[in-house]
């Protein structure tokens, strides 16, 4: 698919027209699209063909036809146009967390700078300190922001990744000589980002199942194609290799091929201590295989129960599996509801109609219509007199649903003070109040603790979201003492977002494993602006899995009047 390739143009387009000092309204539509796109599940070159583009909330006939163009051609005029005379390195500048556009055109007067190695040089001499508006803090920021760059030029994002292997898969599947077939490596552990994608199939014929497989539709290089693995780079320029291995074989390759190493090391440590060896050809006793077949095998002739994926990471997995004590993890079946979704009343592209439709088709019993308080005006957040007309909205559109009830809700923007941009009195209406940070990044860990803590404390605060504010690809996130956090959250009975976007799996693994050890509740919500979105559910549950988590941590596994009496809780004082 193009969807990455085209959704990369737009919001390089909009750097661009920032650098340049353009009109706001041109440079978030733009910014719009390239999200609108890049989150889309469908095939845009498929909707493209079929006219279909338009469709798409969020893409009028003016982005339609520049991405036509881009399809039928391989090139987009105005992307052309809006660059010419910025370089690319500096278009790749811009990429760089920490370095908005207005940053790289004061770099670029004051220093000369145009690109990554001019940056790296200036601040290995010190020639940033002093400028305006760049002080040690922002130095260590751009630091930090070059090493997540260069990282993320490295490694794939899930949210990239997992559709790709879906895609894959299903292709694959319909060649009958393929017995088996799944995701390996990383992806099959829902790491937050891979490297190259691995598949690993089981059948007779290795140099048809690669022939089947090179060919599938997206490929743009065959690295290699023979009769046991075959490699291709994709349009998304990720690269995804698949092996092929006798049925006998495949549990001990699945096993071997999924890792982590960590995980793998510790395993062939214990097997050397019982007198066994393990490859990714099976399980022996001297010559004797003793299992491979199934991947259950190779934990059962050591001792112990079989170890999700998502856990073999060495952090305790095998010896609670020894035990018999590894947790009952979350399955995305136990989602009852999502509690955070954007609909069209603020920076959302979907009606409430269409929201509880996809909602009904992925089999909820209810959803949140969350949308954003007055103070995120970029965002079109609600004032008090609109939340009272969605609300309203809301209960009229209740009574014709059947088998789904929407929630009313709120994501409330939490102040630099802790306080709330609505009243008690106006919070007091809604059936789930979500409290978040989107300004003020910059305050220091004491005062951004204190802040969280703060809105935490408010009696109507369900649900904190995207709890430490990091972007995978782009932000660290703030100053906070987590820790501290999680306390004043399991004091009050507020409970913690994993917020699915693929740039943010927040809170990660870890953290989602410190929460349940403290005894904080985890709300797995994909903060989706569109339908196209609310796949990502699957992302999250994944990294809950990471974080131990089982179904009664997660709030949203509840039944509708378990979740309200759960909200209730806290506002009658626990």
């Amino acid at each position: 698919m193009k969807n990455h390739e085209v959704a990369l143009l737009f919001g390089k387009i909009a750097d661009v027209l920032e650098l340049k000092g353009e009109n706001t309204f041109r440079i978030n539509s733009y910014r719009k699209a390239a999200r609108v796109i890049e989150d889309l599940t469908e095939d845009i070159e498929a909707l493209a063909k079929e006219d279909k583009l338009t469709t798409i909330p969020g893409i009028g006939k003016g982005t339609a036809d520049k991405v036509v163009e881009y399809i039928t051609t391989g090139k987009m005029s105005k992307y052309e146009e809006v660059t010419k005379g910025v370089s690319e390195e500096t278009v790749e500048l811009m990429q760089i967390p920490g370095l908005g556009p207005k940053t790289v055109a004061m770099l670029h007067k004051e220093l000369g700078i145009v690109n990554l190695n001019d940056i790296e040089n200036a601040i290995q001499e010190g020639k940033l300190k002093g400028l305006y508006g760049i002080g040690e803090k922002k130095i260590e920021n751009i630091i930090k922001g070059i090493g997540l760059y260069k990282t993320s030029q490295q490694r794939i994002s899930i949210g990239v990744a997992y559709p790709v292997v879906v895609r894959i898969l299903e292709r694959l599947k319909k060649n009958p000589k393929i017995k088996e077939i799944q995701a390996a490596g990383s992806l099959r552990r829902m790491k937050e980002t891979v490297g190259d994608i691995d598949i690993l199939a089981a059948g007779k014929d290795g140099a048809d199942i690669i022939k089947s497989f090179v060919s599938i539709p997206g490929v743009t290089q065959v690295l290699a194609s023979g009769s046991t693995k075959g490699s291709v780079r994709l349009e998304e320029g990720v690269q995804v290799d698949l092996r092929v291995v006798d049925e006998d074989e495949y549990g001990a390759a699945l096993q071997y091929f999924t890792g982590s190493k960590e995980h793998n090391v510790h395993l062939r440590e214990l097997a050397k201590k019982k007198g066994l060896k393990i490859s990714e050809y099976g399980i022996f006793e001297g010559d004797k295989k003793i299992g491979g077949k199934n991947e259950s095998d190779i934990y059962k002739q050591l001792g112990m129960d079989w170890i999700p994926p998502e856990l073999r990471e060495n952090r305790g997995e095998i010896e609670a599996a020894i035990i018999k004590k590894l947790p009952k993890l979350i399955e995305y079946s136990d989602i009852k509801g999502d509690l955070h979704n954007h609909s069209s009343w603020s920076d959302g592209n979907s009606t409430f109609e269409e929201i509880a439709e996809h909602a009904v088709r992925r089999g909820y019993k209810y959803l949140a219509i969350s949308d954003h308080s007055k103070s995120l005006h970029v965002a079109n957040g609600l004032t008090d007199d609109r939340l009272l007309k969605e609300i309203e909205e809301i209960d009229k559109l209740n009574i014709k649903l059947k088998g789904l009830t929407l929630l009313k809700a709120s994501e409330v923007d939490i102040k630099t003070d802790g306080s709330l941009d609505f009243s008690d009195k106006m919070l007091q209406k809604l059936d789930v109040v979500i409290a978040s940070i989107h300004s003020g990044f910059k305050q220091d860990k004491k005062k951004m603790t204190q802040r969280m803590i703060t809105a935490i404390r408010n009696p109507y605060v369900n649900i904190i979201a995207h709890p430490t504010g990091r972007l995978i690809s782009k932000r660290v996130g703030y100053d906070v003492d987590i820790e501290k956090v999680m306390e004043a959250c399991a004091e009050t009975g507020t409970a913690l977002e994993i917020n699915c976007y693929y740039d943010r799996l927040d809170l990660n693994d870890v953290y989602c494993k410190k929460a349940k050890e403290m005894g904080v509740k985890i709300a797995i919500c994909t903060d989706s602006h569109h339908v196209d979105q609310m796949w990502m559910m699957e992302l999250g549950v994944g990294i809950a899995r990471r974080g131990w988590l089982e179904p009664q941590d997660v709030i949203n596994t509840y039944s509708l009047d378990k979740l309200k009496t759960f909200c209730r809780k806290k506002r009658q004082g626990g």
